[in-house]
């Protein structure tokens, strides 16, 4: 992931390296002072990342991740010319990026939830005329029941991508990866937060092996 950080001297350029080389989950740090260039390799979100330098007092901003296939999507609105849609105040990005054919990194931040497990799902349709009423149900290609996103493809819907956890403050941030989303699968389609916990589709209510139970996009 490459971020744009101001930096003037080999303090600064010192003072980044210091606080990312502490990091066990940062296995790569390029710093280039000339360009204001960060280029990292991690397993952490890019907004953890972020976070991390910008804790050094120097802003930064996320330029990308990779030269792999990506796709974005974004939740929620904050104004009325945002392309994402909400009931309340939830709001937030989610990247997908293509690593390989058989993997496929999801990240993302998600703001103004309640704390504690909330189901993330990819939708048929990416219409929102309607808001989450008009999305669809869940991506499912091969007509499969709701399950966990740890399962094959013929025992979850593809798209199942499980729970994150919102903190005290009501955001949520997430990195996962998932062995059968392919990113040119999901043009023209959307991605929902519900309110509760998804079950995975072990749960005993009629809805465990349709949505998780997991209540209201």
């Amino acid at each position: 992931m490459e971020f744009a950080v101001q930096m003037h001297c080999k303090g600064c350029v010192d003072s980044i390296k210091s606080k990312l080389d502490k990091v066990n989950e940062i296995s790569k740090i390029d710093i280039n002072l000339d360009k204001e260039q960060v280029v990292i390799e991690s397993t952490l979100p890019s907004a953890v990342v972020q976070k991390l330098i910008e804790d050094t007092g120097r802003r930064a901003v996320l330029k990308g991740i990779g030269g792999f296939p990506k796709a974005v999507a974004v939740l929620g609105s904050r104004d009325e010319m945002s392309v994402g849609y909400s009931d309340d105040l939830v709001f937030g990005v989610i990247r997908f990026i293509q690593v390989n054919q058989d993997e496929c990194v999801i990240e993302g931040v998600v703001d103004g939830l309640s704390p504690g497990l909330h189901g993330l799902h990819i939708h048929e349709s990416g219409d929102i005329s309607h808001g989450c009423q008009s999305i669809g149900d869940h991506y499912n290609p091969l007509n499969a029941k709701h399950g966990d996103p740890s399962q094959d493809e013929r025992n979850r819907h593809l798209g199942d991508l499980g729970n994150i956890t919102a903190d005290e403050m009501g955001r949520a941030t997430f990195r996962m990866t998932d062995r059968f989303l392919k990113t040119w699968d999901l043009v023209g389609r959307s991605v929902a937060v519900t309110e509760g916990e998804d079950d995975l589709g072990a749960g005993n209510h009629p809805n465990s092996l349709i949505d998780g139970n997991s209540g209201r996009r």
